[in-house]
């Protein structure tokens, strides 16, 4: 096989909104603390009937449609989650029922932050290898449903929602629009980012994570690229895990790609761990703000501590 591309992306937010100034009304914040530490001006905050499935197969309706893809055609849904509220089904099989997606491989991903690529490398690995036609790639999480409303530390960072893409087999190399995965971990780090106990709540080193990230991540962002065969300065967008708009805007400037739209949907949806990606690159192309066939960086970090990311074509 020669490799697969994005046929079209869709998104899912909840509709309730909670700003910096809500927050600050049960939580020791401020606005200005908020947006001077980590940018973010307010979040989407799931009800209890907007599950992880739920919010995932809204996304991936959206993209099917977009894509003109039936659910017949789809043989491979996988999903990234590391907030799913239950096991067994797992959130892939229980999309699959919502859409009525017939006999699928449903397999779900959890690497956290980074989960997206990781499922989205997986789902192209696939279609290379012969083993599935069209896939179904989805992240969709539910952060606030694991967040310590009285640690201000975290509490301010999480978000919920669903991004998703339809992949398919390209007709020949030049139509491949999935680069090359680059990914990696740092297993001795992994307790800096954790969701944990019973009930699990979210917990985080967050100057560690920080550290790390300022860090260790330019080069690896910058390989990415090689390994996709892109100059950082062809690059028509940047869309990095959405943490902390202190992360996103040096590590975008580290990559010298002065010409890239930076995505910063952070500011307007908080962390929302593995959907960040599909969530803001979704938003990105609904606006129209990258051309069709243009080389996008996709990179997700954090969770786990670990990284993964791919250059690929806008849809």
């Amino acid at each position: 096989m020669t490799g697969s591309r994005i046929l079209a992306l869709g998104h899912y937010q909840p509709g309730k909104v909670l700003t910096n100034d809500d927050l600050a009304e049960f939580v020791d914040t401020s606005d200005e603390w908020i947006r001077s530490r980590v940018g973010i001006r307010a979040r989407h905050v799931a009800g209890d009937d907007e599950t992880v499935d739920m919010m995932a197969a809204q996304a991936a309706a959206k993209a099917l449609a977009g894509a003109g893809t039936k659910t017949e055609d789809v043989d491979l849904v996988m999903v990234a989650t590391c907030t799913a509220e239950n096991r067994v089904p797992n959130m892939a099989s229980r999309v699959a029922e919502r859409l009525g997606i017939p006999a699928p491989a449903a397999i779900d991903v959890n690497v956290a932050c980074s989960g997206f690529s990781h499922a989205l490398a997986q789902a192209d690995h696939t279609i290379r290898a012969g083993a599935a036609g069209r896939a179904l790639v989805i992240a969709s999480e539910k952060l606030t449903g694991v967040t310590d409303w009285n640690d201000r530390s975290t509490a301010v960072l999480t978000g919920d929602g669903a991004g998703a893409a339809v992949l398919a087999p390209a007709a020949d190399p030049a139509d491949a629009g999935i680069g090359p995965v680059v990914w990696g971990s740092v297993p001795e780090m992994g307790p800096a980012v954790r969701i944990e106990g019973t009930p699990p709540v979210f917990a985080q080193e967050g100057q560690a994570v920080y550290r790390w990230a300022i860090k260790e991540l330019p080069p690896i962002a910058r390989s990415v690229c090689e390994r996709g065969g892109v100059d950082p300065r062809d690059l028509a967008a940047i869309v990095l895990h959405q943490a902390n708009l202190r992360i996103i805007e040096p590590l975008a400037r580290s990559l010298g790609a002065p010409q890239a739209i930076v995505a910063t949907d952070v500011t307007e949806s908080g962390n929302t761990s593995a959907a960040s990606v599909p969530l803001a690159f979704s938003k990105l192309v609904a606006r129209g703000g990258v051309e069709s066939g243009a080389p996008v960086l996709l990179f997700g970090f954090g969770g786990n501590l670990s990284y993964a990311g791919q250059v690929v074509r806008c849809p």
